[in-house]
């Protein structure tokens, strides 16, 4: 007989998860997203490798209270996250990935879509952002964090691969910025859709 019960076999996966962990420095909400992050993956590497940043989690649950509007780089982050929490947190959010006008300046400008999409993000008043999977996006960013242009409330900054993604985080992790980052080259759109559900299950419940 194998378990139905969705949330019976979520508890269950977050009990095996507790076993695991053992002692860490993580705090007891940092411990929450940690576990998130793993029962997504499958993957207790991630024990060693979040970095937090900042008051990082007081500033998004701050921002998610209140209702926001979030960047997601990847319209796979976007269908990650959980609408119905997201909706009693009156957040909302936004991936420019496949917008006419991103598609003409990442041709203009020969760059990545990615980018671009942060480029129309911060044109649109948005300070609220979620990498999962381009590093580009993430460099793109801070770009325009140094040059004045934006200041970001949080970063959730855990861009996936082997070009630009670990040098994108250690960069992210240079600026006085409240985020959430992976050392190397772990991360992905699910990893970073599980950061922001499990700060949407602090603020409003599930």
């Amino acid at each position: 007989m194998y378990i139905k019960n969705p949330m019976a076999i979520e508890n269950k996966s977050m009990d095996i998860i507790d076993k695991v962990m053992g002692d860490t420095n993580f705090s007891e909400e940092e411990m929450i997203i940690a576990k998130r992050m793993i029962h997504t993956t499958g993957d207790f590497d991630y024990r060693k490798i979040i970095c937090f940043k900042g008051n990082f989690i007081e500033s998004a649950k701050f921002e998610i209270s209140k209702g926001t509007t979030i960047f997601t780089d990847t319209k796979m982050s976007y269908m990650g996250i959980n609408k119905p929490a997201l909706i009693k947190a009156n957040c909302e959010l936004k991936c420019f990935i496949d917008d006419e006008k991103v598609f003409q300046m990442s041709k203009e400008l020969e760059t990545t879509r990615s980018a671009c999409a942060v480029d129309m993000a911060v044109a649109n008043g948005i300070d609220c952002f979620v990498i999962g999977n381009a590093p580009t996006a993430l460099f793109r960013i801070l770009e325009h964090v140094k040059a004045g242009r934006l200041n970001p409330k949080f970063i959730v900054g855990v861009p996936v691969g082997f070009v630009g993604a670990s040098e994108s985080k250690e960069l992210l992790r240079e600026f006085d910025l409240s985020s959430i980052s992976t050392e190397g080259n772990k991360g992905g759109s699910n990893v970073a859709a599980s950061i922001i559900n499990a700060l949407l299950y602090m603020v409003v419940g599930r």
